[in-house]
């Protein structure tokens, strides 16, 4: 009998040390699997972050050469960096798509139908300026792959630019740059870069410009919103 309990007894022990054995194998392929998912996503936000950036910079080139920032805001005017009309579907390498009239829409205002005059308009948390909020328009979208004419860029992102007239600016019209010296947003220009990548990668960079001497641009803020 007591042969029989030890043997029983072993039983017991040697199974719950495997089950402790296999449970603390599937730990590690958990943790082992949540490193790789978190590696993954910061490797996409830094590609993302670049991507837009690539495309922010890319925007400054055009806008530094155009004399009239009045056509820019009010969309007559876009960088030579663009893929088609500033509407409708553009399709990622993933089998996913963007609508870039919805991409402009929540920009302006949080919302993916069109936005009236009093949507632009409304004093919210991150809009507080009332009339006179940014009132995006796309000014450059493409491919990042098609950003250098070589095709040395090997990326799947898909980047757009929007700009606006620069909300510290006190004359009640976005679509107008200050004409007024005392103004705070006079010769300023808001720029908005964002990059779309495979697994709903998405970074978004904000940067307001305004004119330095020899035609040159100063960038006065430039922040990383997503």
């Amino acid at each position: 009998m007591t042969h029989r309990s030890q043997d029983g007894l072993a039983t017991v022990v040697a199974t719950m040390a495997l089950l402790l054995m296999s449970a603390f194998g599937a730990a590690l392929v958990l943790n082992t699997s949540y490193d790789i998912i978190v590696a993954a996503n910061m490797q996409r936000g830094q590609e993302g972050l670049y991507a837009a950036t690539a495309a922010m910079e890319r925007a400054l080139v055009d806008i530094q050469s155009t004399a009239d920032w009045n056509r820019i805001l009010q969309g007559a005017v876009r960088s030579g960096f663009v893929d088609g009309p500033g509407d409708g579907v553009r399709r990622l390498a993933d089998g996913e798509s963007i609508d870039l009239g919805r991409v402009r829409n929540q920009a302006n205002c949080r919302q993916a139908d069109p936005c009236g005059p009093g949507s632009l308009a409304a004093v919210t948390a991150s809009r507080p300026w009332g009339a006179n909020n940014p009132v995006w328009v796309l000014y450059a979208h493409g491919p990042l792959a098609g950003l250098l004419p070589d095709g040395t860029i090997n990326s799947s992102w898909y980047v757009l630019v929007m700009s606006a007239d620069d909300p510290s600016e006190n004359d009640d019209d976005p679509y107008r740059d200050g004409t007024d010296a005392a103004n705070p947003g006079t010769g300023r220009l808001a720029l908005r870069a964002e990059g779309f990548g495979p697994r709903g990668g998405h970074a978004v960079v904000e940067a307001v410009v305004s004119r330095a001497p020899a035609n040159r641009l100063r960038v006065l803020s430039w922040r990383q919103i997503r």
